[in-house]
């Protein structure tokens, strides 16, 4: 999963102000590459990218199944398997340097397993990842256990200002 090197920041609490704070523009396309009875909306996906947006953006998040989920996690990260979530980050020079750019892969039947395995909603699963999507295409990762306790809470105060349960704390009820 391609992402830029994460931002330093001086705290969580600090980027989570920041993301709170500000509204930035997005222009977002969803596109639905599966049929999932169980898939968030558009107006959701909107609203959970949104939430943990610090810069205007342009974003097509992709909804797939386990193939093309397997595909691209192969061809891109070199693992023969699907994953949850995959971000694509696309650094263009005429593009405003304030513009994030890069799609977000989310793989329904494994956020569904995950969601069923971990005794969580779906829907608050779909939202979680959204989220952490977003935080890499903002240079957000989990390299390291330092950078992976920033970003799960961050992660966290987003997804409970969302009104969903801590999603490290287990049941997501």
């Amino acid at each position: 999963m391609p992402t830029k090197s994460m931002r330093s920041s001086s705290n969580v609490a600090e980027s989570a102000a920041a993301v709170a704070g500000k509204t930035p523009k997005l222009k977002l396309e969803v596109q639905y590459a599966t049929k999932d009875p169980q898939a968030p909306s558009r107006t959701e996906f909107r609203k959970w990218i949104r939430s943990a947006l610090k810069q205007d953006a342009e974003i097509v998040l992709r909804l797939v199944g386990a193939t093309e989920g397997r595909d691209l996690n192969r061809n891109f990260r070199g693992r023969d398997y699907a994953t949850n979530v995959l971000t694509f980050v696309y650094d263009d020079a005429e593009r405003d340097a304030q513009t994030l750019a890069g799609d977000i892969v989310l793989c329904a039947p494994v956020i569904e397993s995950e969601a069923s395995q971990q005794h969580k909603m779906p829907i608050a699963h779909y939202a979680h990842l959204t989220v952490h999507g977003v935080l890499h295409l903002q240079g957000y990762d989990h390299q390291t256990d330092g950078d992976a306790a920033e970003m799960e809470r961050l992660e966290t105060h987003i997804v409970e200002n969302l009104g969903y349960k801590d999603p490290y704390s287990g049941t997501v009820e």
